[in-house]
């Protein structure tokens, strides 16, 4: 019971510190954060972030990994909802977009960008741990219509690479831009999805399923 309770404890004081680190790694930047100014902000002490974290680089990906790592439950929750391909990908594609131009999220990407140039590591972990699950997730989906009969333009893996680009694209172009290279609005993402699901051979799927 003791260790229970000691785990709760210890995973409750995680998530805070997560929080305030996320938080301040915004709202400052990560080099203008201290580890003083996260424990002001979570309450605890420096001894639990060095107990559960290691260090500054260890709270900093484990923020972003946690904030970035959603791709593959955007996947599933797509799917879930079923239609055909089209109707799903529309879907996805909204989810996709609407998650990746959080500003939090575009901050976070700005501050791995920055981390990426000295630590190659970090670099390599961010994006296995989130581009490359989010496309295997996507590629799978392909995999799958397209052992249900469905007759498409291209290998799964080169879809699910131009489909995820739709939306890496934006997400950079954001963050290096701070909102004024792209006017985002929902035709636009439609219209960005119609163009791939007609070059995917897809939509003729829908139609002979209806």
């Amino acid at each position: 019971m003791i260790e229970h309770d000691e785990f709760c404890r210890l995973d409750r004081r995680k998530r805070a510190i997560i929080e305030a680190a996320r938080t301040l790694f915004v709202e400052q930047g990560f080099e203008r954060t201290t580890l003083g100014d996260i424990v002001d902000r979570a309450g605890g002490s420096l001894a639990t972030i060095y107990k559960l974290f290691g260090n500054k680089d260890g709270l900093l990906e484990a923020v972003v990994l946690e904030k970035a790592s959603s791709g593959e439950t955007l996947v599933s929750e797509a799917l879930e909802q079923g239609g055909d391909p089209p109707a799903i990908l529309l879907r996805l594609a909204e989810g996709l977009h609407s998650h990746f131009l959080e500003p939090e999220v575009v901050a976070l990407v700005r501050i791995v960008i920055a981390r990426s140039v000295s630590d190659r590591e970090f670099a390599r972990v961010f994006f296995e741990r989130t581009a490359t699950r989010t496309r295997q997730a996507v590629e799978q989906m392909f995999v799958s219509w397209k052992m249900n009969g469905a007759t498409m333009h291209g290998s799964p893996a080169m879809l699910a690479e131009m489909f995820l680009g739709i939306f890496v694209s934006d997400l950079h172009a954001e963050a290096i831009s701070h909102g004024i290279a792209v006017n985002h609005t929902p035709q636009r993402l439609r219209d960005q999805v119609d163009f791939f699901i007609a070059g995917a051979g897809l939509s003729s799927f829908s139609e002979a399923h209806r």
